[in-house]
């Protein structure tokens, strides 16, 4: 998260936006910006060696395990949040594409304000936001974004197995409440895994994505940092 905002930070100075690609080492639960540590079983997850952060940016708690994290850093002048957001989802969509999945746009978005007081709404990928990455009408990427002045950081969890799923392990919340994160994680979400019926591996989706970001931006990277 630190590297992410210091990323900002190089953007003010050179001026070139970022793609990035990581992975978590050991798995971690991050959390909004704007969401609180309690709804989280901390101490349940360090034993089970499972980190606990909290991101610069808002959104739900992502358990980043069987996936792959990109951040993209771009200048925000001119375009509005949600015109930048689809912007970006629109070239993740089109690198997923390039695997064989035919990603599409979510059309509409939860009412957020509301979901933030329901329990069952704790993790991310229970809900979509309007021009999030799905297949078929569930959740493949969650993505979330903050504007530090000019400069947008923009990150996201692109689901490649289901080991998301065990949030529910460790977030708060009574037996209903867990049931229905649950339900919603099983209804809402789909995993590359899933939909191409064979284990893809984080390098070919950077790879597949950056050429979504050239295809659809007309970017130009001089390489790919993936950790």
């Amino acid at each position: 998260m630190d590297f992410d905002l210091r990323l900002v930070e190089n953007f003010r100075v050179n001026k070139i936006p970022t793609l990035r690609f990581y992975r978590w080492k050991p798995y971690c639960i991050s959390l909004g910006r704007n969401q609180n540590e309690n709804d989280v079983a901390v101490e349940r997850a360090a034993a089970d060696g499972i980190d606990v952060v909290t991101r610069p940016t808002g959104g739900k708690a992502v358990l980043h395990a069987d996936e792959l994290t990109y951040s993209v850093v771009m200048d925000s002048r001119g375009l509005s949040v949600l015109e930048s957001y689809n912007l970006i989802s629109a070239a993740l969509a089109e690198g997923i594409r390039m695997l064989g999945a035919e990603a599409a746009l979510a059309e509409s978005s939860a009412d957020f304000r509301k979901l933030f007081k329901d329990p069952a709404s704790v993790p991310c990928f229970t809900t979509s936001a309007i021009y999030e990455v799905e297949y078929r009408g569930r959740k493949l990427i969650g993505s979330a974004q903050r504007r530090f002045g000019d400069v947008l950081l923009q990150h996201g969890s692109i689901l490649l197995g289901g080991f998301h799923k065990k949030i529910v392990d460790y977030v708060k919340g009574d037996s209903s409440a867990i049931d229905e994160m649950k339900k919603n994680l099983d209804e809402h979400t789909i995993t590359l895994n899933e939909i191409l019926s064979r284990n893809v591996e984080a390098p070919e989706v950077a790879r597949a994505i950056t050429k979504g970001f050239e295809a659809a931006l007309g970017a130009a990277f001089s390489s790919v940092n993936e950790a």
